[in-house]
């Protein structure tokens, strides 16, 4: 098995949004802002090569929105969906499965591109079988008021439609050697890989912890729509993560790929952060 981090570009957000209730004092000293209060975040999704089948979590913002749209994200960076996948020696008919954690438009905006002609929509990866959770698929096409602008309709109905869209509703090793888990905090049925690579866990955290800054319990986004049950998902899946010495693949951080946890007296905190192979390897 391979885990190849794929860079799909950064975007930026209020830092306020990010950190939630924890005082900007606090959180700045960890993860900088701009003048704007923007700080800028990676969109990483991660390449998993095992066998014959090549497994791609998450895809990014994709490039369908105009700019009157993206200008409110400054995008940035060198690196997109497609450049990363070619570096690392694929194309996106390669793609054996795509499995979506959520459907945020930062986080499924690259499933589905548009015809030649602009006339219509197609799957960005037209061999794969697309996976998400039933919960977070019926959350995301009758969302709140609250969500509703993160669920762009032509990066999830045209997926339905295709008929390679598979619902799970309950956690399971639905692919061999990766393990999907579901968590409501940040948004109904959040699906987290746990993917079983050479005899340790690594754990695909999208939006559970987006960052190694968000590591304290009260440091939770004020975009999870269920605040206290985040609390409850972060430490339900904190007890697995420092009895089984979980690698937690950071979707988000700007600085780091990777890291792992430690208790201490003042509670889970930060033990290793780093690329992705460096934490492998330590």
């Amino acid at each position: 098995m391979k885990l190849i981090p794929i860079e799909t570009g950064n975007l930026k957000l209020d830092g306020g949004a990010m950190f939630g209730v924890v005082p900007k004092v606090l959180w700045q000293k960890l993860y900088p802002a701009d003048e704007n209060n923007l700080c800028n975040w990676a969109m990483r999704c991660l390449l998993v090569v095992d066998g014959d089948r090549r497994i791609l979590i998450d895809n990014g913002i994709g490039n369908k929105q105009d700019e009157n749209w993206l200008k409110h994200y400054y995008l940035n960076g060198d690196a997109t969906l497609e450049s990363s996948l070619a570096e690392a020696g694929f194309k996106p008919e390669d793609i054996t499965d795509m499995i979506i954690t959520h459907m945020h438009f930062d986080h499924c905006g690259g499933s589905v591109n548009y015809t030649a002609d602009k006339s219509g929509f197609e799957l960005a990866f037209p061999n794969a079988t697309y996976w998400t959770s039933k919960q977070q698929f019926e959350w995301a096409t009758h969302p709140n008021r609250r969500e509703e602008a993160s669920f762009l309709k032509e990066n999830i109905l045209p997926i339905q439609e295709s008929g390679h869209l598979k619902l799970i509703e309950e956690e399971g090793e639905y692919i061999p050697n990766i393990t999907f888990k579901l968590y409501n905090g940040h948004t109904d049925g959040q699906l987290i890989p746990h993917i079983n690579y050479n005899g340790k866990t690594v754990v695909f955290m999208a939006d559970l912890m987006p960052s190694s800054a968000h590591i304290p319990m009260p440091w939770i986004m004020a975009y999870d729509t269920r605040p206290l049950e985040t609390l409850k998902d972060k430490e339900r899946f904190y007890a697995e993560a420092l009895a089984n010495d979980y690698v937690l693949f950071l979707e988000h951080d700007l600085y780091n790929e990777a890291c792992t946890l430690q208790d201490t007296p003042k509670g889970v905190r930060l033990k290793a952060q780093g690329k992705l192979s460096e934490i492998l390897t330590d």
